[in-house]
C-alpha cells in the first residue's frame, strides 16, 4: 500500500437500502475516500469492531440495530470518530435527537451531492482534530513533575540542547525573548540540569525596586545600616549560595547597582549594605532581559563591562506566534494544569475554541495563553473548554493577513502592540491592575510599557 494509500480517510458507511448504500459509496470513493459499505446495522458494529475508521455514516431507521444504536456504541468505543445520520425521515425532531445524541451532523435522502460532500469534508477535519486532541492529552500525560519546557519545535529543541550543554558548567548566559516567552522556565531548567541543583534557585526581578532597596534585597544588610534596619538581613546573593539567582530584566537596573553586581560577579564576594566585612559567595547568574542587551549598551542602559561578563552565552526564546505547532500542546498541558489547581474536570478543548486560539497573535506569549486557559477552566461547567469560555475579544485580536491588493502598508509591531493594549485597557475600563492580568503581566511591565510607547495618559 502506497502512503497516499493509507493516508486517504477511510469511511463507513451503513444503510439497509441498496441504492441508497451504492449511491452514497460511488459519491464518496469519487472524493477519493476508501469506503466500506454495510447493508445492515448488525454488519456495522462488526465492521468497526475490526477496523478503525475516521467517519461514520449510518441510516438513523433500519429494523434491527438502528442508527441511534450505531451511535451510542461509536460514541462509548471510539468518542473521537464523528458520525453523521442518514434519514428520509428527515423531521426536526429525528435531527435534533440525534445532535444531541452526539451525531455531528445527518444528510437527508435524497441528498444534495454539494451539501453530502461538505458535510463529509466538515466532518473528517472535525474528526482529524479530536484524534489529534487525543494524542495531546496522552502526550501530557507522560510528563514529569520536574520543570518541563514543553515543545516540539526544532528551534527550540536546538536550545535546549545547547542548554543542557551549558548547564554543567558555570558559564554565565543571558536569555533574551518578549515578555512571557518563558525565560525563567529555561533558568530554572538550566539550574535542574546543572550540579547546582540540589541548590537553591533564586528569582529577583531588577527593574522592581529602587537603587536603595534593590541593594539591600541582593546583598542585605547589617543591623542599623539606614531607617528600619532592625535586624541583619541575607540578601539574595547569600540566600542563593550553592545554587542560582535568577536576574530577570537585569538591563532595567539602575546603573550604580550595574557596578556593584559587577564587582560581586568578578571578586566573588559581596559586603552587605552598612557593613564593611566581605561575604564569600559561589553563585551561578542567569541574567534576562525582553530587549537586546547589546541595544541597551549602545542605549547608555547598560554598562558595556556588566554586559561582556554576563553575556558568555545567549539563548534567545522565540515568541509564541513563531512556535504555533506548539499551541495545541501547550494548551492541553495548561488545561490539565489548571483542572487540577481550580478542581473543574476539564478533560477537551473543542475544535473550535483550539482553531481559533491557533489563530490569535499572543502579544503576551505563553502567559497570555496560560491566562486563556486558567479564564476558562474557571468559566466552564462541564468536561470541555469550548469557544464560549474565551475572551469574546479574542476573535477580534487574531492576526489579520494583509494581502498584496492592501494599498496600505502593514502596520509595525509596535503599532499593533499600542492598539492592542488600547483595546485590552478599554476592556478593563482603565483599570490597570486588571488589564495587566487580561495581558498575562504584571503591573509594573504594564506601566513600563505604556511609557515606552506613549499611552501613559491615553
Amino acid at each position: 500500500m502506497s502512503e497516499n494509500e493509507e493516508s486517504r480517510p477511510h469511511i463507513l458507511v451503513i444503510d439497509d437500502e441498496a441504492i441508497a448504500l451504492s449511491n452514497m459509496s460511488h459519491v464518496l470513493i469519487k472524493e477519493g475516500y476508501d469506503v466500506t459499505t454495510c447493508k445492515d446495522g448488525e454488519s456495522g458494529l462488526n465492521a468497526l469492531r475490526h477496523t478503525r475508521f475516521d467517519l461514520v455514516l449510518t441510516d438513523l431507521h433500519m429494523p434491527g440495530i438502528d442508527g441511534m444504536d450505531v451511535l451510542q456504541h461509536v460514541h462509548v468505543t471510539i468518542p473521537e470518530t464523528p458520525v453523521i445520520m442518514i434519514t428520509g425521515h428527515a423531521t426536526l425532531d429525528s435531527a435534533v435527537k440525534a445532535m444531541k445524541r452526539g451525531a455531528y451532523h445527518y444528510i437527508a435522502k435524497p441528498f444534495r451531492l454539494d451539501e453530502a460532500r461538505e458535510i463529509v469534508k466538515s466532518a473528517l477535519e472535525f474528526g482529524r482534530m479530536k484524534n489529534e486532541n487525543r494524542e495531546l492529552r496522552q502526550t501530557i500525560e507522560t510528563l514529569s513533575n520536574q520543570t518541563t519546557i514543553i515543545t516540539q519545535d526544532l528551534a527550540v529543541q536546538r536550545l535546549l540542547e545547547t542548554a543542557r550543554q551549558i548547564a554543567s558548567t558555570d558559564t554565565s548566559v543571558v536569555i533574551n525573548g518578549e515578555s512571557g516567552t518563558g525565560k525563567e522556565l529555561m533558568a530554572r531548567f538550566i539550574h535542574e540540569h546543572s550540579p547546582r541543583a540540589n541548590g537553591p534557585f533564586v528569582a529577583f526581578n531588577c527593574g522592581a525596586l529602587h537603587e536603595e532597596l534593590a541593594a539591600s534585597e541582593l546583598f542585605g544588610h547589617e543591623k542599623g545600616a539606614f531607617t528600619g534596619a532592625t535586624a541583619r538581613k541575607i540578601g539574595l546573593f547569600e540566600a542563593a549560595d550553592g545554587g542560582t539567582l535568577f536576574l530577570d530584566e537585569v538591563t532595567e537596573m539602575p546603573l550604580l547597582m550595574q557596578v556593584k553586581l559587577l564587582r560581586v560577579l568578578q571578586e566573588h564576594e559581596l559586603m552587605r549594605v552598612g557593613s564593611t566585612e566581605p561575604v564569600n559567595i559561589n553563585v551561578r547568574v542567569v541574567a534576562a532581559s525582553n530587549r537586546d542587551l547589546k541595544d541597551a549598551v549602545d542605549k547608555g542602559l547598560m554598562r558595556d563591562d556588566l554586559y561582556f561578563r554576563l553575556n558568555v552565552v545567549t539563548l534567545s526564546l522565540p515568541p509564541l506566534r513563531e512556535r504555533r505547532e506548539d499551541i495545541p500542546l501547550l494548551a492541553y498541558y495548561l488545561l490539565r494544569k489548571y483542572s487540577t489547581i481550580i478542581g473543574h474536570d476539564v478533560q477537551e478543548i473543542t475544535p473550535e475554541a483550539l482553531q481559533r486560539l491557533l489563530e490569535y497573535d499572543f502579544p503576551g506569549n505563553i502567559r497570555e495563553l496560560s491566562n486563556f486557559i486558567e479564564r476558562g477552566v474557571a468559566l466552564s461547567s462541564g468536561p470541555e473548554l469550548g469557544i464560549e469560555h474565551l475572551p469574546h475579544s479574542l476573535g477580534a485580536l487574531t492576526v489579520r493577513v494583509f494581502t498584496p491588493e492592501i494599498a496600505t502598508p502593514p502596520t509595525t509591531l509596535e503599532e499593533q502592540e499600542t492598539e492592542h493594549i488600547i483595546s485590552v485597557l478599554k476592556m478593563a475600563d482603565g483599570n490597570r491592575t486588571k488589564a495587566a492580568k487580561m495581558l498575562g503581566i504584571d503591573r509594573v511591565s504594564l506601566w513600563r510599557k505604556l511609557k515606552k510607547l506613549g499611552i501613559d495618559d491615553k
